[in-house]
């Protein structure tokens, strides 16, 4: 909080997103002219040192990250889908920015450091499945330089009832049940 209040003070920036998140960490995400959010991240450096776990500073964002960093999501189409985590926010945007800057991948969904995630990230793509696993090698070989945990799967051809799920979205405390054909329930 320390840090973001330094931040506000040093540049004029035009976005801020900012709280507590799982296991006791505290996200900041900037966004406005290039000059001034790489001014207020060098002084939050400057200040944090030691307890700043990572960060990413993306000058030309893909406008698909830039929406999903913002909670927006991207249509899902019966294609291939894969799934990325990671122990770090920073590293997923990154790695998210990659694989779309470098494919055609969609990137379908991001969700940052949230409580069912242990603070954990998540990001979901989707497109035909050369381009996933393209995009999954693009973002695997970035993150494994980095030493980071990573785990990621991609569905070939995800059953139509996943598609529809992953469609409205990955938190279960938003999950509707969905019938299916076959067994009942009694």
């Amino acid at each position: 909080m320390y840090c973001t209040d330094a931040i506000l003070k040093r540049a004029p920036i035009a976005m801020i997103k900012s709280g507590t998140v799982s296991h006791g960490k505290y996200l900041v995400i900037i966004g406005g002219s290039t000059g001034s959010v790489e001014e207020s991240l060098n002084e939050a450096m400057s200040l944090g040192r030691n307890s700043i776990i990572d960060h990413a500073f993306l000058p030309d964002l893909h406008s698909n990250v830039h929406d999903a960093v913002l909670g927006q999501r991207a249509p899902l189409v019966q294609d291939a889908v894969a799934i990325l985590e990671t122990s770090s926010v920073a590293s997923n945007i990154r790695a998210a920015e990659l694989a779309v800057k470098g494919t055609e991948v969609r990137l379908i969904e991001l969700r940052l450091a949230e409580y069912e995630l242990s603070g954990k990230a998540l990001s979901l793509y989707n497109g035909e499945l050369y381009q996933v696993e393209a995009a999954m090698d693009i973002a695997v070989e970035f993150l494994r330089s980095r030493k980071e945990y990573i785990q990621h799967r991609i569905i070939a051809q995800p059953h139509e009832t996943l598609t529809q799920k992953l469609a409205a979205g990955t938190q279960f405390a938003i999950a509707r049940p969905h019938s299916l054909e076959g067994e009942e329930v009694s």
